[in-house]
């Protein structure tokens, strides 16, 4: 082996031992960063678990708040609609005992209507 080619193939080798270097700097550099940016995501992603978990809480919260307050306002619906089927209930009573006296007045004047007649009839 000549010793020029020895020295300038130490010398190349030297330089991809320096460039190898850099490179595996600059991979060490680059996970680090990676090592932050995971941990960052990892506190993100916990902090929208929790969040999520609230919102979902507070969601379930006013629909059963929600559903009580239909089901009072069916209750009370029910109670109103009972409470005007027994006023129509009167109404009707009402009506039925107008109706018996008007006809009780009919008859009468038509018992009126009838002696007028005869007299009218006998006047004659």
């Amino acid at each position: 082996m000549e010793p020029d080619s020895l020295e300038a193939r130490v010398d190349a080798l030297e330089a991809d031992v320096r460039q190898l270097s850099r490179r595996v700097q600059a991979s060490e550099q680059d996970a680090a960063a990676a090592r932050v940016l995971a941990g960052a995501v990892d506190r993100d992603v916990a902090q929208f678990h929790g969040e999520f978990r609230d919102f979902r809480q507070a969601s379930m919260a006013s629909f059963n708040a929600l559903r009580e307050d239909m089901t009072d306002m069916r209750t009370e619906m029910n109670n109103r609609f009972a409470r005007v089927d027994e006023r129509f209930g009167h109404v009707d009573n009402g009506f039925i005992e107008m109706r018996g006296k008007l006809d009780a007045t009919a008859a009468g004047q038509q018992h009126i209507v009838d002696l007028l007649q005869r007299l009218i009839a006998d006047q004659r």
